[in-house]
């Protein structure tokens, strides 16, 4: 299949004309730090951009910035971005920056109106998201615990894939069928727990693209340039896969609309297979797997915390395992909170 290689969908590319022009006007972003504001040149931390600050007067749209080494170039006014990541550990890689329609900037839980909405169980005797091994979890379909981002797909997620290398060295036909059976597995709640299909979520393949999913090395999201894209290629070693979200306000009290969403799979650091239960599988992580807790990520739902080791949006991922193909009981909650 040809790759292609227009502007994006209408509508979804619209942020980033904006964003050109954002970057075109002097003191109103792009490189380099505006007078009185005192950012210097490079990467800038939550610390040199603080809650509150005017991320236009201060030039600082498009420019990186981290926390604890996660990081995401700022995005244009009215704009929320959150990068999150599958890790081998579980340990928390995560961080989102909302710009309001003035300019101002906050981050992840310092916004009084845009807390993730939660849910939870523990086991007995133990508080929820408590620590412990798989094994210690409840069962997939017994687990309640969710976590859901302030975003949701209002529309039809229109998604291409890179023409680059893909995961495990599957043919773009193979990834192609694997992230859609993944995507459709969390548009229609598939599980095995009995729960019937009531999420109104929606996704089409478009086509191939020479376009690369925004997404750095660091695994840190880049400027986005209005395309959903999933590829494979390198991200910091202790990452799986990452997903990178962009979202705008809507009126009311609802969740943000969605407007780009890009997943990257770790194929430097990390080997993936098709076939992860066969005897040949050597600490390969399951394409299908990893790809529906990325779609997971796309549409919404933020990461079970320890303690939930049994349920797709677990912050892990096992080898060799299929058990994330499949939805538990506090994924599919997590859906029909949003949906």
């Amino acid at each position: 299949m040809t790759g292609w290689r227009g502007p994006g969908l209408p509508g979804r590319a619209a942020g980033a004309f904006v964003l050109t022009a954002l970057l075109s006007v002097p003191g109103t972003g792009g490189i380099g730090g505006a007078p009185g504001c005192g950012l210097a040149r490079g990467d800038l931390t939550v610390d040199d951009l603080p809650t509150g600050s005017s991320v236009t007067r201060c030039a600082a749209v498009g420019r990186l910035v981290t926390r604890e080494g996660v990081g995401v170039a700022v995005p244009e006014p009215g704009t929320t971005v959150s990068v999150e990541a599958l890790t081998v550990d579980g340990s928390a890689h995560g961080l989102t920056v909302r710009v309001a329609a003035d300019g101002t900037v906050s981050y992840d839980g310092d916004h009084a109106g845009h807390e993730e909405r939660t849910g939870r169980i523990g086991r007995a005797g133990a508080p929820a998201g408590a620590g412990g091994s798989r094994a210690d979890s409840p069962g997939p379909c017994t687990d309640t615990a969710f976590t859901t981002a302030d975003r949701k797909e209002y529309n039809t997620y229109d998604w291409f894939l890179g023409d680059g290398p893909q995961p495990g060295g599957v043919t773009p036909a193979e990834a192609r069928r694997a992230f859609e059976d993944a995507i459709a597995t969390i548009t229609g709640s598939r599980n095995d727990c009995g729960f019937g299909d009531s999420v109104m979520a929606k996704a089409r393949y478009v086509a191939t693209t020479h376009h690369e999913a925004d997404v750095d090395s660091e695994a840190r999201c880049t400027t986005r340039d209005g395309l959903n894209v999933w590829d494979a290629g390198d991200l910091s070693s202790s990452v799986v896969a990452t997903t990178c979200s962009w979202s705008h306000p809507v009126p009311g009290p609802r969740p943000d609309q969605l407007i780009e969403a890009d997943v990257r799979f770790n194929i430097r650091d990390y080997r993936f297979t098709n076939q992860p239960t066969s005897d040949s599988c050597d600490n390969a992580y399951d394409i299908r797997s990893v790809a529906t807790h990325e779609a997971g990520h796309v549409f919404g739902l933020g990461h079970a915390g320890p303690g939930h080791g049994n349920l797709t949006m677990y912050a892990n991922s096992y080898a060799c395992s299929t058990s994330a193909r499949t939805l538990g009981k506090g994924d599919v909650l997590g859906l029909r909170d949003l949906y």
